[in-house]
């Protein structure tokens, strides 16, 4: 029997039908600029909020056959760190298979990723991203990873791992990590705060990052996914990184007093 992933939140955070999910996507998706990046940091939530910031980050990717995609845990359900290694995942828009060749090989390699679908069946982080990937070519693989928050040293642990498993596998990876900024704060304080956190991600520095949130605060939901996206990626070579928007709640519903974050970030 196939093991199917069906999506958690169509119809919530973005349209239900494959036309109307299609022609959202469409909307946010930006012109044929593309560059060679071995990662992103792309936000999460409803489309109507976070679409724009999205879609003008995923559509400057260089497109890659396989895409590893790091998650936040807001559910907690499931392992510390949960990979699902088998399977598809359905969206509206069709259904995605994992890459199962590079996820054993990250199961084989890595002390800490257990393999635990349980974490994915309700989380959201990673099934939003994926009707983007789907715009730009039906047809990639991929590896979802569901990470909760752990200390520092085992998030660069972790990342370094799974640079070790695309070195073995030989295969042409872009690493994303999902996440939203500041939460539930006012416009101007989620600005400085995210500011703060995403000039540690330009900087390629997982250690101030980690710092700035704590210090500061910043309820940047997918913080340990970031770290571990930054590990990797410096093991694999990555020079900079770009800041290619970001928005606030407010700049879409007019309500500055409360707002979420939303950053698009490129690693090269």
């Amino acid at each position: 029997m196939t093991n199917v992933r069906n999506p958690s939140v169509a119809g919530q955070f973005y349209q239900a039908s494959r036309s109307g999910l299609s022609k959202e996507v469409a909307s946010y998706m930006e012109g044929s600029q593309k560059e060679e990046c071995l990662g992103a940091v792309s936000p999460h939530a409803g489309y109507i909020y976070s679409g724009m910031v999205a879609g003008k980050v995923l559509s400057r990717i260089k497109f890659k056959d396989t895409f590893i995609i790091l998650g936040p845990n807001h559910t907690g359900i499931g392992a510390q760190f949960s990979i699902m290694a088998r399977g598809y995942w359905r969206t509206p828009m069709g259904d995605v298979k994992i890459d199962s060749e590079l996820a054993d090989i990250i199961l084989e390699s890595s002390k800490y990723i257990t393999e635990d679908p349980s974490a994915h069946a309700s989380e959201h982080s990673i099934e939003v991203q994926l009707p983007f990937l789907q715009h730009i070519k039906m047809d990639f693989g991929f590896v979802p990873i569901v990470i909760s928050n752990a200390d520092l040293d085992t998030l660069k642990d972790v990342g370094s791992e799974l640079a070790d498993s695309i070195k073995i596998s030989k295969k042409d990876v872009v690493i994303l990590s999902s996440s939203d900024m500041t939460h539930y704060e006012s416009h101007e304080s989620a600005r400085d705060k995210d500011k703060r956190a995403i000039d540690a991600i330009l900087d390629l520095d997982e250690n101030r990052l980690q710092n700035e949130v704590l210090s500061h605060d910043i309820s940047m939901c997918g913080c340990a996914p970031t770290i571990v996206m930054l590990s990797a990626l410096k093991k694999l070579g990555a020079k900079e990184a770009e800041l290619v928007d970001y928005k606030t709640s407010g700049d879409v519903s007019g309500d500055y007093s409360s707002v979420v974050g939303y950053a698009g970030i490129l690693i090269k």
